[in-house]
């Protein structure tokens, strides 16, 4: 439960999913090298761009940073550790385990997510198979460890600064942290309402009806949610 430790673990495991998802990038620039080049199928293609893309922001860009936080807010701010080290602790495991569920789905029935990074509308609540399902579910669990990250940073900074660390003595960058946590609070549960949203519409097609426009429902609303994340 140390904070530095589980800001080396979270650095360490970011940077293996950046390696994984830029040697996909690799190989769909080899398929675009040249015209029909053979390298890929188109279904393997879209999976490929799909995977990568999502990777990149849920599985390197933001867990790096968290990584970099979880070492070194509580050094900066004179604390012992972050105000509660064992949902710290967990909130590194969910993201492992996401990750994992998320790069697994290339061996679901029907193949990885192949609906794009952003998963649009219609094409995502039609798309077949299992992956795009496996897609939502790992997002939702990336998001529950996003989550508990941002509360335990917004604690540690407003409660467990050391004597003399005034707002104003705060380095930039522990202020930087405490808008990035704050900022996640507010948009993550938009994240995981649209979601939430999609996988009823692909689950219960019949019942549910929010983003198909022959249905009454509006793929644009989904972009709103999905940008304001």
């Amino acid at each position: 439960v140390d904070h530095k430790r589980i800001g080396i673990l979270y650095i360490s495991t970011a940077l293996v999913f950046f390696v994984l998802a830029g040697l996909m990038a690799l190989v769909f620039r080899l398929q675009l090298s040249q015209a029909n080049a053979g390298v890929l199928g188109p279904e393997r293609y879209n999976e490929l761009i799909t995977i990568h893309g999502t990777a990149m922001v849920f599985l390197a860009i933001v867990p790096l940073l968290a990584g970099f936080a979880n070492y070194l807010v509580p050094l900066m701010i004179g604390a012992r550790d972050v105000a509660f080290p064992r949902l710290n602790a967990l909130s590194y495991w969910l993201f492992a385990f996401g990750g994992v569920i998320f790069l697994c789905s290339f061996a679901a029935a029907g193949g990885a997510a192949n609906t794009g990074w952003t998963a649009y509308p219609p094409l995502s609540v039609i798309a077949p198979g299992v992956g795009q399902d496996l897609w939502i579910l790992s997002l939702h669990i990336l998001s529950i460890a996003s989550l508990a990250t941002a509360i335990n940073f917004i604690v540690t900074i407003h409660n467990m600064r050391t004597r003399g660390m005034t707002w104003m003595r705060m380095p930039l960058f522990v202020w930087s942290i405490n808008l990035y946590a704050w900022l996640l609070v507010l948009v993550l549960p938009v994240l995981s309402a649209g979601l939430t949203l999609l996988l009823l519409e692909r689950q219960l097609p019949d019942t549910f009806s929010f983003f198909r426009p022959e249905d009454g429902g509006s793929p644009v609303l989904y972009q709103h949610v999905f940008w304001f994340f």
